[in-house]
């Protein structure tokens, strides 16, 4: 029997936790959390950070793997590459996983390769921070160059108001593990992510993902749909683009979830993960749009196997996320009526009565979401928010 380590056994990981274990994979999860949900999915639980590269490499020599993966997030990356680089499996190498998880190095990278990106600094202080704002006449963003979740994102939309600038920079800055922040120019226009799979360094885009955010100052995500309603010219572009991103950076085996923003210049790409893509989308929504397994083809490759991308559907899927004010949860009502939606295919809740609600300044202050599928993309993104409007939250 093959084994496979997953990095992560959170919500977000059980998908492909339980996907290793139907396919008949001996399954070890990774988490510093001793009491992570895919823990109970799993063959064998290991309490140790997905980050403590040198534990989870001699874990994974103790263990003698076939392969090693996370899904949904961007920080386990260089944990993966490490012990896909020593023990010789299929998957990133060193220089890829910081290609697509460090801001700075993936602009770098994606400049040099001629791939359209917005103009932006790397700034390691606030001195450096303070010179590099006088570059910008009007709006810019800041991001700290190592995480990911929208964690540390900030419109500085006074690049003259110098309260506001304090305040940018102290918010990203708690944000960095480095201490490095990419301050760039403010893109507008509308935001897809593009999901593809690469086999023998040819990239295969599976999805184009229109996505809703908070907006300004944090774009926290808090809806997707497949497929993008864009126009065919703007998509065949934005894949155009996506492709040429996921061969700068180095990714010839695996997932990539590639964000984009389609500017009055044309697309230009934000960030570039060698994973697949989170909040449900390659998970939930791509079988649902598509038919193809995305979990399912990235534990096949982590293993060595062969995969089948072929498109076996034309439907369109969707997920809202629920906004609630802040405070503790009183009640939740209306689930009952929801679940009666026929095109409905999950609701879920990640906080529950009792538990305290904040500002949604990142994407784990989200309570919960829910998700459709239907004929078409606008069809699921009314069945959405139909549903949400349905279900009431009381706050006290």
């Amino acid at each position: 029997m093959k084994k496979i380590m997953i990095l992560g056994a959170g919500i977000l990981q059980v998908p492909a936790i339980k996907k290793a274990k139907d396919m008949g994979l001996y399954v070890i999860a990774v988490d510093m959390d001793e009491d992570a949900i895919g823990f109970k999915y799993a063959d064998k639980k290991l309490v140790i950070s997905t980050l403590d590269i040198e534990r989870v490499l001699e874990a994974a020599k103790e263990e003698n793997i076939n392969g090693i993966m996370t899904i949904a997030s961007d920080r386990p990356m260089m944990t993966v590459a490490k012990v896909v680089e020593e023990l010789d499996l299929p998957g990133i190498n060193l220089q890829t996983a910081l290609n697509t998880t460090n801001k700075i190095a993936m602009r770098i990278c994606l400049r040099e390769a001629k791939v359209p990106v917005p103009l932006f600094y790397r700034v390691s202080s606030k001195k450096e921070y303070l010179n590099v704002i006088n570059k910008f006449s009007n709006k810019c963003i800041l991001k700290p160059a190592d995480n990911s979740g929208s964690r540390g994102i900030f419109l500085l939309e006074n690049t003259r108001d110098t309260e506001l600038i304090n305040k940018a920079y102290d918010y990203s800055y708690n944000y960095s593990l480095s201490g490095d922040i990419l301050v760039e120019e403010f893109m507008e226009g509308s935001e897809v992510s593009v999901e593809s799979m690469s086999v023998n360094g040819t990239c295969n885009v599976i999805a184009i993902t229109d996505k809703l955010t908070t907006g300004a100052p944090n774009f926290v995500e808090m809806g997707h749909s497949q497929p993008s309603s864009l126009p065919k010219d703007v998509c065949s572009k934005i894949i155009e683009i996506a492709q040429e991103a996921v061969n700068a950076v180095g990714i010839k085996e695996g997932p990539a979830h590639t964000e984009i923003i389609v500017t009055k210049n044309g697309p230009k790409i934000v960030e570039l993960g060698a994973r697949l893509g989170g909040d449900n989308i390659t998970t939930h929504l791509v079988p649902l749009s598509t038919g193809v397994d995305m979990v399912k083809c990235t534990i096949q490759l982590a293993v060595g196997e062969n995969i089948n991308i072929e498109k076996k559907l034309e439907m369109g899927s969707a997920i809202r996320y629920f906004k609630t004010p802040k405070g503790k949860i009183k009640k939740i009502s209306g689930i009952r009526e929801v679940k009666n939606i026929p095109e409905l295919k999950q609701i879920s809740f990640v906080k529950n009565v009792g538990d305290v609600v904040g500002n949604i300044n990142s994407s784990a202050d989200r309570i919960g979401f829910i998700i459709a599928q239907c004929n078409h993309a606008f069809e699921a993104v009314n069945v959405c928010e139909q549903a949400v409007s349905l279900v009431e939250i009381e706050i006290e």
